[in-house]
């Protein structure tokens, strides 16, 4: 179908000038002409997304069948009807379970032991029906176990309505409280709650006490967060004595403290903010733990009286180590967990308070992923922990802090036969420019040759401190057994080597970020694991940032590309403070005003640099009520390289027009859209059939 008759509804729209601020300050004339795209109320806003997802429809269309044959083998593989494994607290074991046809999760519990009957908490089918859009925020169970506080938004905008369920009548309270944020906290007379309030940019800024069965007008406004950089989460510790308030940026954080038995009273702070200085705080018997980067680029872990918390009285019980990040500790009645990581991989010890012995946890494999699970109970010898890698499903295990045994509870199946020794993954460096070792973790199927012939999908994000996690994939194995490659770039921005691999990633050497990736592509074509016209990219939010700085870099070097949600529009986003995070991005990015950080990152910002020239074969998505990265970054980077590209490649843009920035909610929309993604890969890599 020809471009211009699926979209020859599109007004032209109207030259907008930019923002002043940005005209007046470094005095750049050039004209913003797709900036009226932020206009909801202009009509020409919605027809022009919808023209462009109609155009996206037909030039899918040849690949229809493909999709829904695509959707039926990932589904197959899914086991639809399951239950997770149990956890307990006190005298009950809360679980979720999954019903075939049914898009959401139940949640339930027993009493006394797993035999007993169920008791069915909360239905999110229930709750979903009748919306297009449905998530669970705050899922908090009062200390005595009668009570159910829930949020849930059904919008995707992150903007969530707080609930209270009696568990004994399963009616629901009265008050209901909107515009809330997902965190939460039962004072333990389990009349109390703390919850945290957004702002008109969706930051949560406000803690708030509530009575239950009061009216919301009620509620007492424990604490107002005034800078924008910040926000306010609140929590309960393990040990169910302590609710703590934490203010956090991207490099700085402040933790006040209340005792959870008199929720009436005045939080303290522990230490004042210091620009800089960032923190997170454990509770076992008369001392707060606490990990932080104070003169420790990688982190180091003090411990500190409960009632003298300041940090002249922080006693180092992990120092500082150059080699080793400390990613964080969990406390228990008798023992220590110590999360680190090393060489780029996560590791695991356990220390017996008492003794001080210490036990490491062993992981076999090249490259994998590890995550603490549901471990509510203070008072047990039991450590729940998460495992996975690119081959292993995954997995949860028990593991015995004394005994130092570990017991399998539940790897969850793949249906179909799925065998993991048919395939490997490998833990690979590829060398940047300026000499620094990249880590890549990479995934195929057993037989496949280094012939540079393999089409090979490559990912990334690099940003914020996260570390791309190496993790399993059952819709994966669509790609893998088609003979497919799979590989992450855990380029700089990231954490995996350390907190200077994060630094050397941000502000004024945010490009290593982009060079990092474009080394570990070239890598894989001249080691023979794929070829220019056979190597796809793809990459989220500020994943989405990395695909089209490479682009515009090097857009010889990629066929296809998919950038979901991606962060592309810089400059005029986090200039624009009434934005979600924009203030928050001044930590993570530098600040526009200053005209250093703002010529950097004009630089390399992906809808800045569009450039007359071939692009590769694009597929753009974005969600209209996205409140991380609103719609009109990726239509306004869509716009403008129709304009400009020099090729005949294909460009796509596909707003979901009912969510936000995670996508379609609901575990089969989701992989309808996943689906839609591989058949664009499959049909520009010569794969779809």
């Amino acid at each position: 179908m020809n471009k211009d008759h699926v979209l020859q509804k599109i007004v032209t729209p109207p030259i907008a000038e930019q923002q002043p601020q940005l005209l007046e300050l470094h005095g750049d004339r050039r004209i913003d002409k797709y900036f009226w795209m932020r206009d909801l109320e202009n009509p020409q806003v919605i027809a022009y997304l919808e023209a462009e997802n109609a155009y996206t429809a037909a030039m899918m269309q040849h690949t229809e069948t493909l999709q829904t044959h695509l959707y039926n083998e990932m589904l197959a593989r899914i086991k639809e009807t399951d239950l997770s494994v149990p956890y307990r607290k006190d005298e009950y074991y809360y679980y979720s379970r999954t019903e075939e046809g049914k898009a959401y999760p139940i949640h339930c519990r027993k009493k006394g032991n797993l035999d007993a009957p169920e008791e069915v908490l909360l239905d999110e089918n229930e709750l979903a029906d009748g919306h297009d859009f449905f998530e669970l925020g705050v899922f908090a169970i009062s200390p005595n176990h009668q009570i159910l506080a829930y949020s849930l938004d059904t919008s995707g905008s992150e903007q969530y309505t707080l609930c209270f369920l009696d568990l004994n009548t399963h009616q629901l309270y009265a008050e209901t409280i909107p515009d809330t944020y997902f965190s939460f906290a039962w004072g333990n007379d389990n009349r109390t709650g703390f919850y945290t309030k957004i702002d008109d940019a969706n930051r949560p800024y406000q803690l708030l006490r509530h009575t239950l069965g009061t009216s919301p007008h009620e509620d007492v406004l424990i604490y107002q967060e005034m800078d924008d950089i910040y926000h306010l989460y609140v929590e309960k510790t393990r040990s169910q004595a302590y609710i703590l308030m934490t203010l956090q940026s991207s490099i700085t954080t402040e933790v006040h403290y209340l005792n959870a038995n008199h929720p009436q009273s005045n939080f303290q702070i522990i230490r004042p903010r210091t620009t800089g200085i960032e923190y997170d705080v454990e509770h076992h018997s008369d001392d707060f733990y606490i990990v932080t980067n104070d003169e420790a680029i990688n982190f180091k872990l003090v411990k500190t009286p409960v009632t003298s918390p300041s940090p002249e009285n922080w006693q180092t019980i992990i120092p500082h180590r150059e080699d080793v990040l400390l990613l964080g500790v969990s406390l228990f009645a008798n023992h220590l967990v110590i999360y680190e990581r090393k060489g780029g991989l996560q590791t695991a010890r356990v220390q017996n308070l008492s003794t001080s012995e210490e036990n490491n946890i062993i992981f076999p494999e090249p490259t994998y992923e590890i995550y603490e699970g549901n471990n509510p109970e203070f008072n047990t010898n039991i450590l729940r922990f998460h495992y996975t890698s690119l081959i292993t499903p995954p997995s949860v295990f028990d593991y015995n802090m004394e005994t130092n045994q570990r017991e399998l509870k539940k790897q969850t199946e793949v249906l179909g036969g799925y065998n993991k020794n048919e395939y490997q993954s490998e833990w690979l460096m590829a060398t940047a420019p300026d000499g620094t070792k990249i880590p890549i973790s990479i995934v195929y199927k057993q037989g496949m040759k280094k012939d540079g012939k393999n089409p090979l999908l490559l990912t990334g994000y690099g940003a914020y401190g996260s570390s791309y996690p190496a993790s399993f994939s059952s819709t994966r194995l669509t790609l893998l057994d088609r003979g497919a490659v799979f590989a992450i770039a855990h380029i700089r921005g990231g954490e995996e080597m350390g907190r200077k691999w994060y630094e050397e990633g941000k502000f004024l050497q945010k490009k290593n970020t982009f060079t990092d990736f474009i080394a570990c592509a070239e890598y894989l074509i001249t080691e023979g694991w794929t070829a220019g016209d056979r190597l796809a990219i793809t990459g989220g939010s500020a994943g989405g940032l990395l695909m089209g700085a490479v682009i515009n870099m090097r857009p010889e070097l990629f066929k296809a590309v998919v950038a979901n949600v991606p962060f592309v529009d810089v400059v005029t986003t986090i200039l624009d403070t009434s934005l979600p995070l924009s203030a928050m991005e001044w930590e993570e990015w530098g600040n526009p005003n200053d005209k250093v950080y703002y010529d950097y990152m004009k630089s390399y910002s992906p809808y800045d640099n569009v450039a007359a020239k071939d692009y590769p074969d694009l597929l753009i998505t974005a969600g209209l009520n996205d409140s991380r990265v609103k719609y009109w970054e990726p239509a306004k980077w869509t716009a403008k390289l129709r304009e400009l590209k020099t090729d005949n490649h294909i460009l796509l843009l596909k707003t979901n027009m009912g969510a936000g920035h995670s996508g379609a909610s609901g575990r089969y929309e989701s992989l309808r859209e996943l689906a839609f993604e591989y058949a664009f890969i499959l049909d520009r890599l010569g794969l779809g059939k």
